[in-house]
């Protein structure tokens, strides 16, 4: 085994890890995952999925111990890894207090009337993924638009007896496309950054790509809602509209939370203050506007006073409570609250642990080295890059970390082929941006799953944008097709 002549803990050498060393906790962590989806099926994400990614990261521990890594090394690189992860754990108890204060405010409500009035099922889906798409462009953030728009397009597909999960699919390729394209989203800067070019040459190198595999998304969408019989009749829609006029006051008013907030996203103010605001502007209106709903909520008060702060805290920790007396209504509208979030930051910070002792074992690092070894062609370059970046997703479970690590490992790769930078540029967003929401324990995908209600695993079929698009760019790879060669990097 090869030595690398750096002193680990104790005076101890680090070895460079065997390819067998560094797929062993990957094929742990596969294996366990399989076995957990088997037993738990779509509750996995429930704990068990949590369990499995701790295993794996003591594998990886392990591997590194034999390997001349101490354990402080490890523990260190555990506790930056997880530091990684903080904003966005901030943002997702954010997300939870925006969901239950809008719920008890009747913005959720009123979009769901609203969607429910003007969309027919035949183009249910086609229209959720192109608002989601156009309102993403427009934001740049895939994360807004789904916390928003996204779970009351989730309660109108209810609402109209329509599949969640393919609703969930809609949203999240039309959010990604539209986040992938926007020069205000953070990855789409990123991605050019790390890779050496500039922004707006990297978004119209994109379009080759992006667009027709939206296109493409988007014709499977409208097919789908052409051969759909949708389960609820005008009976049952009217039974739905009646009950939310019954327990919320639906007004146009309750839209003004969304508007602040996609304003203040479009400025590109810090997302938590944004989250934030519209929460409590949510607050507002439902003080003064959804009494009685604030009223209902489980629990006594001694005074009118006390009872209302009291409904507003625990809407703000533990969710808002509908109880309407029809059970399909009452589990959409109960929901929010930073409780309901808490899940989802265990499995974030377990995957964070796991990705963490890979890269601090040189495992991931291993990994790319082997990959690089059958590169022969640009087509197998591209292609490597996209596998690389959809398997940062799974291991390092951050998608910026699926941008940075790839890019910079590349880079000298594309250079040394006479191919424009931007080139891999693209490739990092046709697969490390856009895949994440596809992996349970990314954070993207535990983010999504926990804001729309829908597991990852019964989302993931209906998101074809964002398995199309890494397709494309392999085909593209291979045929040598819109793959601009570095004397273009000029002129660009």
């Amino acid at each position: 085994m090869k030595e690398s002549g750096d002193p680990g803990a104790g005076g101890r050498h680090e070895a460079t890890p065997s390819i067998l060393q560094a797929l062993l906790p990957v094929f742990t962590l596969i294996a366990l995952l399989s076995f957990s989806v088997y037993l738990y099926g779509e509750d996995a994400s429930s704990g068990s999925n949590q369990i499995a990614l701790l295993i794996g990261a003591a594998v990886a521990a392990a591997v590194g111990w034999r390997n001349g890594i101490g354990w402080q090394q490890i523990e260190n690189a555990i506790v930056s890894g997880i530091s990684i992860s903080l904003k966005p754990i901030l943002i997702l108890l954010c997300v939870g207090l925006l969901i239950g204060s809008w719920i008890m405010a009747g913005t959720v409500p009123t979009m769901i009337y609203y969607s429910l009035l003007i969309l027919d099922p035949s183009i249910f889906y086609l229209a959720s993924c192109l608002i989601c798409a156009l309102i993403a462009l427009s934001i740049g953030s895939s994360w807004t638009v789904a916390g928003t728009v996204g779970i009351a397009l989730i309660g109108a597909a209810a609402g109209l007896g329509l599949s969640p999960a393919i609703t969930a699919g809609a949203i999240i390729s039309g959010s990604y496309f539209g986040d992938k394209m926007s020069p205000l989203s953070e990855t789409t800067n990123l991605a050019p950054a790390v890779a050496g070019t500039d922004l707006f040459s990297h978004i119209g190198h994109m379009t080759w790509t992006a667009v027709p595999s939206i296109c493409i998304a988007l014709l499977i969408y409208a097919l789908i809602g052409l051969n759909i019989e949708s389960g609820a009749s005008a009976d049952d829609l009217a039974i739905t509209m009646n009950l939310l006029t019954e327990n919320f006051m639906i007004s146009p008013v309750m839209l003004l939370p969304v508007l602040v907030l996609l304003l203040m996203a479009n400025r590109k103010l810090p997302p938590i203050p944004t989250i934030l605001a519209g929460g409590a502007l949510g607050v507002v209106l439902a003080l003064l506007f959804q009494r009685p709903a604030i009223l209902a909520l489980p629990g006594d008060a001694p005074n009118l006073f006390l009872a209302l702060v009291k409904g507003v805290w625990t809407t703000s920790f533990d969710g808002f409570v509908l109880q309407s007396g029809n059970a399909t209504l009452d589990d959409l509208m109960s929901r929010g609250g930073m409780i309901s979030m808490l899940n989802t930051i265990w499995l974030i910070l377990c995957a964070m642990i796991f990705g963490a002792s890979m890269e601090r074992a040189g495992l991931l690092q291993r990994l790319v080295d082997y990959a690089l070894s059958f590169v022969h062609s640009t087509g197998s370059l591209i292609a490597t890059t996209i596998v690389t970046c959809i398997g940062a997703n799974i291991i390092t479970s951050d998608q910026y970390i699926s941008i940075v690590l790839p890019g910079r490992m590349y880079k000298l790769e594309y250079q040394s082929r006479d191919l424009d930078v931007k080139n891999l540029s693209r490739t990092l967003e046709d697969s490390g941006t856009i895949t994440s929401p596809l992996v349970p324990w990314n954070t993207c995908g535990a983010y999504m799953s926990g804001t729309l209600g829908v597991a990852t695993l019964a989302y993931f079929p209906f998101c074809f944008f964002n398995m199309i698009c890494p397709v494309i760019a392999v085909i593209y790879g291979f045929l040598n097709f819109k793959i601009a060669p570095a004397l273009e990097q000029q002129t660009a």
